[in-house]
């Protein structure tokens, strides 16, 4: 990340990158192939000792960043875990915990947000649905008055970390507005279904709700008016996604270069073919551009900017597009070998893509930015 980082950050920095080196080195990352969590509970918790899951919520909830802009903290996390690949939910435990301390009850702060900060659970962030209400910001899923409380009935798809989460932010439409329940796992009617991931090590279900019914006190919010809040959660999320493609491409990067240089073809090392450093130019460009543009949408998400979400999708469809481009390049700048699983490079490919398109797709931000410039040009147009 280009951020110009304090000294308390560059500390912060430099102890998660010594924990990541130690506990997700890449021999780790293999052996958690065939795990069911795709993480070391353990580990988790320490992470959550370091600060991972605490940065986006207030201090009166336990919570506190390292300078101030956790936002912009957690950012930084999220490009070491990028470059180590590493294992956790960090989108989703964030999300969550920053929802639950903006919006949530006392009782959810002390039941459930307490224990997200030491590392006891992980919980899920239940929005994304699968076709055809797959489209960024899209909710179909029906949070219907019963009795007391509320019931839900459909389908959500891909929750991340659902299968082995001890609640779930479910974001639901109430009339004409947005509704957010933390409901219990393991409430009757909710079935969670294992979902093939790209990523080694990160871990997605199909969740789905048939009549179940939580209690008025699973409410996060305002039914009904839970709008704003989504809206911040899904910039949270995306920056979090951003810096990790662009931590993922840097150590792509870092790997192919070194290949270049010690690789030699007809004497010479592959570094020096010129048609390679165009390249490779193309590739840095790319690369220096993706980190500028998630260090501006973490400051415009981290100061509420009235731009944020032009900021955000900015970052999101132009790192959704060129990301994957540059890891595919440093695997074709690797030949034969760049396509094996015993090589590394595979590991950060394989988080880059899957980044990609989680909380929409490159289409999806590139919609929104159009809609964003046309209700800029036209502000008494309704919107679409």
């Amino acid at each position: 990340m280009e951020l110009e980082l304090t000294p308390d950050q560059d500390f912060f920095v430099a102890t998660t990158r010594r924990f990541l080196e130690d506990r997700a080195a890449v021999g780790v990352l293999r052996g958690l192939r065939d795990d069911e969590r795709g993480y070391d509970e353990a580990y988790w918790r320490q992470g959550c000792e370091l600060g991972w899951t605490s940065l986006l919520v207030a201090e009166a909830d336990g919570g506190g960043s390292i300078s101030g802009r956790g936002v912009e903290d957690l950012a930084l996390v999220a490009f070491e875990f990028g470059r180590h690949a590493s294992p956790g939910p960090l989108v989703a435990a964030n999300v969550v915990a920053a929802a639950l301390s903006r919006s949530g009850t006392e009782a959810q702060k002390v039941e459930v947000l307490q224990r997200i900060l030491a590392g006891e659970v992980v919980v899920g962030w239940a929005i994304a649905e699968p076709p055809p209400n797959d489209r960024l910001g899209h909710v179909a899923l029906e949070a219907v008055p019963s009795g007391k409380g509320w019931s839900l009935t459909g389908t959500k798809a891909a929750v991340e970390a659902g299968g082995v989460a001890s609640h779930l932010l479910v974001t639901a439409r109430t009339g004409d507005g947005l509704t957010q329940l933390l409901v219990p796992a393991d409430a009757p009617g909710v079935v969670a279904t294992p979902m093939h991931s790209l990523d080694l090590t990160r871990r997605f279900s199909t969740v789905t709700f048939d009549g179940t019914t939580v209690p008025a006190s699973a409410l996060v919010g305002e039914a009904g008016g839970a709008a704003g809040d989504v809206a911040r959660q899904l910039r949270l999320a995306n920056v979090v996604l951003c810096a990790e493609m662009t931590g993922a491409m840097d150590k792509a990067m870092d790997i192919t270069i070194e290949w270049a240089f010690d690789r030699y073809t007809f004497g010479r090392p592959l570094a020096s073919y010129q048609a390679l450093k165009h390249r490779f130019a193309d590739m840095k460009t790319w690369l220096e551009a993706s980190q500028a543009v998630t260090d501006g949408a973490a400051t415009a998400v981290q100061d509420d900017a009235d731009d944020a979400d032009e900021a955000v999708s900015a970052a999101k469809a132009y790192i959704g597009h060129h990301g994957p481009e540059v890891v595919h390049e440093c695997v074709q700048m690797h030949g034969g070998i760049g396509v094996t699983f015993e090589h590394d490079l595979h590991l950060y490919v394989r988080r880059v893509v899957l980044d990609a398109a989680l909380h929409g797709t490159v289409n999806d931000h590139r919609l929104r930015l159009a809609d964003i410039l046309e209700a800029r040009e036209n502000p008494e147009r309704p919107a679409a």
